[in-house]
């Protein structure tokens, strides 16, 4: 009886652990399967680009002249109201004007005097040349009276060149802008002795309008854009090119755009850098040289071009640009990206990702790579938007 009893209880224990392993793999193989987690994506379209290429820059003048005196003198008056707008050929300075009003007297005293010579050397020549002919004078005095004459027109000539010279001091005078500008303040009053073309100026003279922006791009850029351009990759649009615009100190826009002059043909030494010169207009006088400033220029079109938004690009460890993009599988798959520049709230790709691709920009934290995802578009920041 009780073997029998035992070998019940046995009976019944196998059954229950029967039991229990099966309601185990049932409740296994019930088991949901894992669900695909959602994520934003933004499918990349390939799109023209204008590249351009944000340079700093100092203002320059277009013409500036140092106003010196040509003569020395007192000067008498000064012409011109200090900061204000003159015409080239206004006068600015009179010096006194005494002495060259004379020299003008002697040279024309001695231009007619010379003319006077002339005329008894012609008369005499005419009279020898008859007399010759009968032998009334000798060749030698015919020969001396027409080497006095020709003396004579030399005299003339000579005393027309001292007329023109002593004229020209007294024009100089008379100090005048060469260039229309802004006139600064002047360096000397009424009753001070300036001498002829010394070093200290009177005063300067600034065009303000139109001005010109230096700007410096490293010879690196330049480089690699010349490569660029001549491998195709960019298209150059010479007409879009030649435009720039400013960005003045406080941020704001300078109203009017600018025409890009002329790229150095040398390389400084000591930063490495090319200077470029674009030329703005400036009417309303904003633009002073010296003013810093930042430049957009034109370097050229793309075609094809892939931006992609900033906020799906992240960086490895070893500093490349890396992104998550969802598969034909349905699946994480990660990039690694080579990135040209950032236009807009996007970043210009040339490697890693093409047109079609659904690149994650949102919940990149909750994915891994190899993971199964829903990708829904994502809510904002295409990668159109520029």
């Amino acid at each position: 009886m009780k073997v029998n009893q035992r070998i019940y209880l046995l009976l019944i224990a196998s059954g229950v652990l029967t039991g229990l392993a099966g309601c185990g793999e049932e409740q296994q193989a019930a088991a949901p399967a894992q669900q695909a987690m959602p994520v934003g994506v933004v499918t990349l379209q390939s799109q023209q680009v204008t590249l351009t290429k944000e340079l700093p820059g100092r203002i320059a003048a277009s013409q500036i002249a140092e106003i010196r005196p040509q003569v020395s003198g007192i000067v008498q008056s000064r012409l011109f109201v200090e900061g204000s707008q003159v015409k080239a050929g206004d006068a600015l300075y009179q010096i006194d004007p005494a002495t060259f009003e004379a020299a003008v007297g002697s040279a024309k005293a001695s231009v007619a005097r010379a003319e006077a010579g002339i005329a008894s050397s012609k008369a005499k020549i005419a009279r020898y040349k008859e007399l010759l002919k009968t032998n009334a004078v000798s060749e030698q005095d015919y020969d001396e009276a027409d080497a006095a004459y020709k003396q004579a027109k030399a005299d003339l000539l000579t005393a027309q060149a001292q007329l023109r010279t002593a004229q020209i001091n007294l024009d100089y005078s008379k100090v005048t802008s060469p260039i229309d500008g802004q006139i600064s303040k002047s360096a000397v009053t009424v009753g001070a002795l300036v001498s002829a073309n010394q070093n200290t100026a009177l005063t300067t003279v600034t065009q303000l309008d139109p001005v010109y922006v230096d700007l410096t791009q490293s010879s690196t850029e330049l480089l690699e854009l010349k490569r660029a351009l001549a491998s195709g990759a960019i298209d150059s649009d010479k007409a879009a090119q030649t435009m720039v615009e400013l960005t003045l100190e406080d941020g704001s826009v300078y109203s009017h755009k600018g025409t890009l002059q002329f790229s150095d043909v040398t390389v400084d030494q000591g930063t490495g850098s090319v200077t470029l010169r674009a030329e703005f207009p400036n009417p309303e006088k904003i633009l002073l040289p010296g003013m810093y400033v930042r430049a957009t220029v034109v370097e050229g079109i793309k075609e094809n071009a892939i931006l992609a938004p900033q906020r799906g690009i992240s960086r490895n460890t070893k500093g490349q640009a890396t992104a998550m993009v969802v598969n034909k599988e349905g699946k994480v798959e990660p990039r690694i990206l080579e990135a040209d520049r950032t236009i807009g709230t996007n970043w210009l790709i040339k490697s890693g990702l093409s047109a079609g691709d659904q690149l994650i920009v949102e919940g990149l934290q909750k994915v891994r790579p190899g993971a199964a995802v829903t990708a829904t578009p994502a809510e904002s920041n295409s990668a159109n938007a520029q």
